[in-house]
């Protein structure tokens, strides 16, 4: 494989020339060595790993878990099961938010059915939502 410029880099991976830069920055990417006119140049290893870290954050991983799913990428004592505990952890954020998500979807579900019956149509300060979303729930400070 002929080397690849960031451009190149970036359509074979899915991912924009600046996200490239700053996984290089932030240490997830090697630095890539230069040719000259200072052209940043990649091969078939930083494809690999780029796509790696990619399929990462489209499953939501941070930065922080992203990096540690490389460094086990990287170290052949690591163990399996460091990957699982970790993909385990993330699975339950991800359970935790979805019912998050559900609850949201309830409340939303409401408002608008509480608008169709009682005020759609009507002058917007008189609508149930706007009234809904202005009563305080009683539990505690609300945030700036």
């Amino acid at each position: 494989m002929r080397h690849l410029r960031i451009g190149e880099l970036a359509e074979r991976t899915g991912t924009s020339a600046p996200a490239i830069r700053y996984y290089e920055q932030i240490g997830l990417l090697r630095a890539a060595p230069r040719q000259a006119g200072n052209q940043r140049i990649y091969d078939r290893d930083d494809v690999d790993r780029l796509t790696f870290i990619r399929r990462c954050r489209e499953f939501d991983f941070s930065i922080e878990q992203v990096r540690t799913l490389v460094g086990l990428l990287d170290n052949r004592s690591s163990s399996c099961l460091d990957a699982r505990e970790l993909a385990a952890a993330h699975l339950e954020a991800v359970r935790a938010k979805m019912r998050e998500l559900r609850a949201l979807e309830r409340s939303l579900v409401g408002f608008v059915a509480d608008c169709d019956a009682q005020c759609v149509g009507g002058p917007g300060p008189d609508c149930v939502i706007l009234g809904d979303l202005g009563k305080r729930c009683g539990c505690g400070p609300v945030a700036p």
